[in-house]
């Protein structure tokens, strides 16, 4: 499964003004509820019990927000590049600045796991991750993030 299967140009936010954690998965809720035509309310509901489960703040300025829910069709995306970063609870206690949203429909299975393991190995890569906070505009973050071979650079996690 590549990137641009599941994030659309369109899911792509350059500047992301949030103060707080809360703030942020509000936020992309509502983003995401545009896109998916569910409502924000169930996604900030599963976004919120998949954080109480562990942060989804991976570290490096990095956090992969997920969920799965019911009545969606395929596996959407949504990408933000956070100004300024804020605290996330992340696991090494960093402020995050980057985040991508995954939402999966509730039977996706492995797809799911396939999806966030993609994600995760392009986030790794540092060089994907400085040229994201390098980038001014959507179309640019989208590039980058699409980019057939950008998570194939990445090492080995």
């Amino acid at each position: 499964m590549e990137i641009s299967d599941m994030l659309a140009p369109e899911a792509v936010i350059a500047a992301l003004k949030v103060q707080t954690k809360k703030q942020l998965l509000h936020e992309m809720a509502e983003r995401a509820a545009v896109l998916t035509s569910l409502p924000s309310r169930r996604i900030l509901e599963t976004l919120t019990e998949r954080e109480r489960l562990g942060t989804t703040g991976m570290g490096q300025g990095i956090a992969i927000p997920h969920g799965r829910l019911s009545g969606l069709s395929k596996i959407t995306a949504l990408f933000a590049r956070l100004e300024p970063a804020i605290a996330y609870e992340a696991i090494d206690n960093q402020p995050v600045d980057l985040v991508f949203l995954l939402l999966a429909p509730e039977n996706a299975g492995a797809d799911h796991l396939k999806a966030l393991a993609r994600v995760s190995r392009l986030l790794r890569n540092q060089a994907v991750c400085e040229k994201l906070r390098a980038a001014s505009s959507p179309e640019v973050l989208y590039a980058l993030l699409t980019e057939p071979n950008a998570a194939g650079t990445s090492q080995a996690a």
